[in-house]
């Protein structure tokens, strides 16, 4: 069994269009384990009961953006490993800075292609 066929994924983003594009693109890739998120609020309580190898977020969301969400997985122990991609169309140096300190995995520019969050996945989780 490959890493695809097992591989979790969590997508977060308030925009239901991003959430089925990043879906579908998942999907060509071959990831089928894909549960969606349409806020950070919802994405970390449903990671805390039942974490996933890699969450997928978008920076700008309301009420919670990317980077608050991946602080709250930083801070608790069941979700601290859990790999993560910020997909920005905007990657501020600030917002990279940002990112590494609270222990970001990797960063998709907006728009992506499938090939790019491939790239993006693999650097994070290995070869799939």
């Amino acid at each position: 069994m490959s890493l695809k066929d097992t591989l979790r994924v969590m997508v977060v983003d308030d925009m239901s269009v991003s959430r089925g594009l990043l879906t579908q693109a998942l999907e060509e890739i071959g990831i089928w384990k894909v549960d969606a998120q349409n806020s950070g609020q919802s994405a970390l309580s449903r990671l805390a009961a039942s974490p996933v190898h890699l969450v997928i977020s978008d920076f700008n969301m309301p009420g919670m953006d990317g980077l608050q969400l991946l602080e709250g997985l930083r801070s608790n122990r069941s979700t601290q490993q859990i790999g993560f991609i910020l997909v920005t169309g905007t990657p501020t140096q600030e917002i990279v800075d940002k990112g590494r300190r609270l222990g970001l995995n990797n960063l998709v520019k907006k728009p992506f292609t499938t090939a790019s969050l491939k790239q993006s996945i693999e650097a994070v989780v290995g070869r799939l």
